[in-house]
């Protein structure tokens, strides 16, 4: 049996609720960046629990699995175009 990962697309360009319900983060793409960072938090709002420290991340992918079940909160900083990959539970 194959096991393929595949998950929910959410495109990101600023600081936003990437999901308002449990979800579990598979990874995520840059698109473009210019000094871009990311953090990634528990909850839906601004001030959640960081499960990430700030992540200065190149253009591609990169594989985050997380855990949110009280849904995920993504802070942006700069200059970033990012996919994030989440499915819900």
């Amino acid at each position: 049996m194959i096991n393929i990962e595949s998950g929910v697309p959410v495109n990101l360009t600023a600081s936003g609720a990437l999901s308002t319900g449990a979800c579990r983060i598979l990874g995520f793409y840059v698109n473009s960046t210019s000094s871009g960072t990311i953090v990634f938090s528990k909850g839906i709002v601004t001030g959640g629990t960081a499960v990430s420290g700030t992540i200065t991340p190149a253009i591609g992918w990169h594989r985050f699995p997380a855990d949110m079940p009280t849904g995920a909160y993504v802070t942006i900083a700069n200059t970033l175009n990012v996919t994030v990959f989440a499915n819900p539970y």
